[in-house]
């Protein structure tokens, strides 16, 4: 089975939300996003139908609403969108990638920390 393609931003955010939310039915996802932003009931049903048919959610027929749910755990789905910008906007390049998210936002110590401990794992390896 071929991959499916790579997910539009809307299709991300429903995506993040059923991460987030777990399996989850179209009026559930409608609800959260409406609270965002305005957008129609039939909009969101509409996206998740088409996300079915790209194999980006599954859809649970057996209740009278149906339940989608991702296909991907999130980190699977990141790591391909990820790669994707690399190759595309950075030619291939982490490190350059990396140098530029870092430039782009400052970090917490939190995630400084982490990050260390994260670069000091590689380098063990």
């Amino acid at each position: 089975m071929a991959k499916p393609p790579m997910p539009t931003d809307a299709e991300l955010e429903i995506l993040g939300l059923l991460w987030e939310l777990g399996p989850s039915t179209v009026r559930r996802v409608h609800d959260v996003l409406q609270a965002r932003r305005d957008i129609g009931y039939t909009a969101v049903l509409k996206l998740m139908q088409i996300m079915a048919d790209k194999g980006l959610v599954d859809r649970d027929k057996s209740q009278r609403s149906h339940v989608y749910s991702s296909r991907k755990p999130a980190a699977t789905t990141q790591r391909r969108v990820l790669r994707d910008l690399m190759e595309r906007a950075f030619g291939g390049s982490s490190q350059r990638l990396v140098m530029q998210a870092l430039a782009t936002k400052r970090i917490t110590p939190e995630e400084l920390r982490e990050l260390r401990e994260l670069l000091d794992e590689i380098e063990k390896e």
